[in-house]
């Protein structure tokens, strides 16, 4: 059984802990390619461990899988119905890392100069016409799901129509336009490198110049640390995969 990372909490106290999503949202330990990406298995522990207990979320992420990141969502949901739970947009909540900005029990806070990201949801095909029919009418069930949860934190006038069109158009929103749309608190900017990972490239999103810039300006040997741990990490998949084989 591997070790279950992809959390990080620091300031742990007997009353409150604060956790932080920093990487992509994968759906299991496996998907987990940096000691930053959270996964479902991995956030209910956590959350288990801290049962009671006040918490401060930080997010910068660039979204990931949509199921296991509205199963995250609807998680920390529940821990705050019994506890505060605040949250903090450091760099980016992109994509279905969006959600877990309202998972929330207040308004999150979000710098002006920190994003919301919305778009449509999107996956991979392969099959017959009517195997890509199908995707089609299943991406259009999932987004239909996320618009529920954008709509249940709407700002008063806003309809759920110009979220919508926001989607359709991949919309990249500061803190301060994304008050516009929704229950959010803008705070005065902050220095952090919005976190435009892998994710972001699959789905080909319009990453704006400025955060494409301060992922190109990652510091080369901490790069260079990383992926010597990713594929550290890859060796150990293999032949965990492999001792599982020949037990069979």
């Amino acid at each position: 059984m591997p070790t279950l990372k992809g959390f990080t909490f620091k300031n742990q106290t007997e009353t409150s802990a604060d956790l932080y999503f920093y990487g992509d949202i994968v759906s299991d330990w496996w998907g987990a390619w940096q000691d930053e990406d959270q996964y479902p298995d991995a956030i209910k522990n956590f959350l288990s461990e801290q049962e009671g207990k006040d918490l401060n979320v930080y997010v910068n992420s660039g979204g990931g899988s949509v199921f296991a990141g509205i199963a995250i969502y609807n998680m920390i949901k529940r821990h705050a119905a019994k506890a505060n739970v605040k949250v903090y947009v450091d760099g980016l909540a992109g994509s279905i890392a969006s959600i877990l900005a309202f998972a929330g029990s207040e308004p999150p806070e979000i710098p002006s100069n920190a994003f919301l990201m919305i778009h449509n949801p999107w996956s991979y095909c392969e099959g017959n016409a009517a195997d890509m029919r199908k995707m089609a009418d299943d991406l259009d069930q999932i987004r239909t799901g996320i618009l529920n949860i954008y709509a249940e934190h709407l700002k008063e006038g806003v309809t759920i129509d110009q979220i919508e069109a926001l989607m359709d158009a991949e919309s990249w929103l500061n803190g301060e336009k994304a008050a516009e749309y929704f229950e959010v608190k803008t705070t005065e900017a902050k220095e952090y490198a919005a976190a435009v990972g892998d994710y972001m490239k699959k789905a080909r999103c319009k990453v704006p110049e400025k955060l494409k810039i301060a992922k190109d300006g990652h510091d080369p040997e901490q790069q260079a640390a990383e992926e010597a741990a990713a594929r550290k990490r890859q060796e150990i998949r293999d032949l965990t995969v492999k001792a599982i084989m020949e037990g069979e």
